[in-house]
């Protein structure tokens, strides 16, 4: 039975992040997300249903438009995967409790912003603000802490990336500032802080790799959204055993 309630998120997942690859580009675009029906960004043929299962028609098309034979970008399975596999393992480890509710929805928000900051180096308020205002709404019912303690955690969030956009003259966007005031709420202060931390340090580790591989040069920026996502979900999920263990080896 669980084997079977598994392979449904993973299925619904999957579906979802063919959705939320349409959200992204449509919004970057400044278009509807519910009109016209999905088309080749090319030819503009409408897709059919075989053309739309997610991850399975890249693979079977090979990677490339069954009418026009361009090549699709490989960032549609991409997004595809990123969503299920970041909403089943939330899940696994969140469980079928009202938590959840928080944890996805802090999950999709981070994973439309990893797909936006990507292509375009975004991170739209169109999608920041909603989710904002859901996960406040969430942690006025749900969470392990009072509600004013999430939204120190929104403040604080917001305060430290403002801080670094001002320190940096512009290194950080006003999307990244937003973004972690919703990430803010959904954490709490100090997991906030950490999942900054992780963020900066795989952002670091990341960056210095693809200069020293020629990949990007020095100066050149890149998008801090996936590793916003990594240092978040790491922190939601392991932020408190991360940080006894690291309290342990302080004292030992």
């Amino acid at each position: 039975m669980m084997l079977l309630v598994e392979l449904y998120v993973i299925l619904i997942s999957l579906i979802l992040g063919s959705f939320f690859n349409v959200v992204a580009i449509r919004l970057l675009k400044k278009e509807s997300i519910v009109f016209p029906p999905s088309n080749c960004p090319y030819c503009k043929h409408k897709l059919s249903v075989l053309d739309l299962v997610p991850v399975f028609s890249y693979v079977f098309l090979k990677g490339k438009c069954r009418y026009c034979k361009t090549k699709i970008s490989p960032l549609y399975p991409f997004g595809e995967l990123l969503t299920a596999t970041s909403i089943f393992i939330v899940y696994k480890f969140v469980g079928l409790q009202l938590e959840l509710i928080p944890a996805l929805l802090l999950t999709v928000l981070l994973v439309i912003s990893v797909i936006t900051d990507i292509r375009k180096q975004l991170i739209l308020d169109v999608v920041t603000l909603p989710m904002l205002g859901l996960l406040i709404i969430s942690r006025l019912f749900i969470g392990t802490e009072p509600f004013w303690y999430y939204l120190l955690g929104g403040v604080v969030g917001f305060a430290l990336l403002l801080l670094i956009a001002i320190v940096s003259r512009g290194g950080m966007g006003g999307g990244d500032v937003k973004l972690y005031a919703a990430i803010g709420v959904a954490l709490g202060p100090w997991m906030t802080v950490m999942s900054l931390v992780l963020a900066s340090f795989v952002g670091t580790f990341i960056g210095v790799l693809l200069m020293v591989t020629g990949v990007i040069k020095r100066k050149q920026p890149i998008a801090f959204g996936p590793f916003i996502f990594v240092g978040t979900i790491v922190a939601y999920l392991f932020g408190y055993d991360i940080w006894n263990w690291y309290i342990s080896m302080l004292q030992g």
